[in-house]
């Protein structure tokens, strides 16, 4: 079980906070609840919360906007709840700031995953490098460049290399095809580097994964981008 966190979740339906209030106590954590975007933004201000976990579809305004305005002053980690299960709705959600998210319904036990995640980037602090990643068989030492599987040296270019440590210092959170061409190759990236992508990740899942037809390291969110996992969650 993950230390104890102050978790605020932000959703207008009760039914859906008395199933998540139990859990969320159960493993240890406090609770505080909103049900509207300014109550959220109000009680987050308030109580400071160690993680949020927010639905966009809000009586009183956008959760997007929601996500906005926290992330003018807090870098708590933002996992959507959503029923809206459209992928642009995931990528403006990420885009905006959120960590993660997760399509109504869901199960509890992926719920916690989830959350045990974000909070451990949190507690590295994010964007806060790690020199050498150890992830089962796989070691990343990015101050030295170097990348290795079972021991043995994987040769990657510089660009495999690029996409791999951006992936990697962003442990456990999904990043948007956008976001991620953006780091790698620059803010004027375009469709051609969108395909240099795709290309680039089958790639490194071919030098780094032990089945790269079922990746354990770097996963595809369809339709929405990638997340390279180092841990069991």
């Amino acid at each position: 079980m993950t230390h104890p966190a102050r978790i605020l979740v932000v959703e207008d339906e009760a039914p859906i906070r008395r199933f998540l209030r139990p859990y969320l106590e159960s493993q240890g954590h406090a609770v505080v609840e909103a049900e509207t975007g300014a109550e959220a933004l109000s009680l987050a201000a308030s109580h400071n919360p160690d993680i949020v976990l927010l639905d966009l579809g809000l009586p009183d305004m956008d959760g997007l906007t929601v996500i906005a305005r926290l992330r003018e002053w807090s870098q708590a980690p933002i996992v959507i709840l959503s029923a809206r299960g459209h992928e642009q709705d995931k990528v403006a959600g990420l885009d905006a700031g959120a960590d993660d998210y997760l399509s109504k319904p869901f199960s509890v036990a992926e719920l916690g995953a989830r959350i045990r995640v974000a909070l451990r980037r949190s507690a590295k602090g994010d964007g806060a490098e790690t020199p050498v990643l150890q992830c089962g068989e796989l070691r990343i030492d990015l101050a030295a460049r170097s990348v290795s599987v079972d021991g043995r040296e994987a040769h990657l270019t510089p660009l495999e290399f690029k996409l791999l440590a951006c992936l990697a210092r962003h442990a456990g959170k999904v990043l948007t095809h956008r976001q991620i061409l953006k780091e790698v190759w620059g803010p004027g990236a375009g469709e051609s580097q969108a395909q240099s992508l795709r290309i680039h990740i089958h790639a490194l899942r071919h030098k780094l994964e032990r089945d790269p037809a079922r990746p354990k390291h770097i996963r595809t969110e369809t339709g929405v981008g990638y997340r390279f996992m180092c841990g069991p969650d």
